[in-house]
């Protein structure tokens, strides 16, 4: 099998389509949708259509924190999901909103555990974000003795962590397009970046492509329209730091 993880798509329709059809074309036959599936982008019912039609097709689909909030708005805030929460549940349709509200917050895949923020306590949106909070996910998901791969996003960066042979847990920083071989006597831990939002500097989208015939990992990188997914943002009338941000990877 091989699993494209798709994670923090936040409704930006031209960056989620460029990696569906980029895994498609590396033989991607599973695809798992990490959660963050609207708030922040301008398209929020166009994507929720394709993820849908996706999920018909057998992927697997996780809720997210933004996905939590677009169901239920919080107050408006200084905090930046807030100010599209409200935006965002006004655009989508009640088929949109059913769908969401019934996703769960985990999955397990064979040997692998999803999740969109970290195992331990899947609900709370802990970041796994160092060797840490990594250490903390991956004891929670192994608890199960089949799982071996523990994979996430919410952080919005690609980082491998794996557990040496001294047990301490160690990060990787993976180089795009390069498989990264995962021996299964190891447990690993990813965080496979955000198709809709990168924040490193780069604009181009990211997802992974885990091949369990073969034990490797592949972190990818896409470019995409990302000029149109900001000029979708506008034309929504988000703040328009939102745009900024695509179009300039942070």
């Amino acid at each position: 099998m091989k699993l494209a993880l798709l994670s923090d798509i936040h409704a930006n329709l031209q960056a989620l389509q460029a990696c569906l059809d980029h895994a498609e074309q590396r033989g991607a036959n599973q695809f798992a949708l990490l959660g963050d599936l609207v708030g922040y982008g301008g398209d929020p019912g166009p994507v929720m259509d394709r993820i849908m039609q996706v999920a018909q097709a057998g992927a697997v689909v996780l809720q997210g924190n933004h996905d939590e909030m677009a169901l239920n708005p919080p107050p408006l805030s200084g905090a930046l999901g807030a100010a599209t929460a409200a935006w965002t549940h006004a655009q989508l349709s009640q088929e949109h909103q059913q769908f969401l509200a019934a996703l769960p917050l985990t999955a397990r895949l064979q040997s692998c555990f999803l999740v969109h923020a970290s195992a331990d306590e899947p609900a709370q949106w802990r970041y796994v974000d160092d060797e840490r909070s990594a250490a903390a996910s991956l004891a929670a998901a192994a608890a199960d003795p089949a799982v071996r791969y523990v994979l996430g996003g919410h952080v919005h960066l690609q980082t491998l962590y794996y557990k040496g042979s001294r047990g301490k847990l160690m990060a990787f920083s993976p180089t795009a397009g390069v498989p990264i071989p995962l021996p299964t006597h190891r447990h690993w831990i990813a965080t496979v970046g955000s198709v809709g939002q990168p924040r490193d500097g780069l604009t181009s989208a990211m997802y992974a492509l885990l091949d369990l015939k073969q034990a490797r990992l592949t972190f990818h990188r896409v470019p995409y329209d990302h000029m149109a997914a900001a000029a979708a943002v506008r034309r929504a009338g988000l703040p328009d730091y939102f745009a900024q941000r695509l179009e300039q990877g942070r």
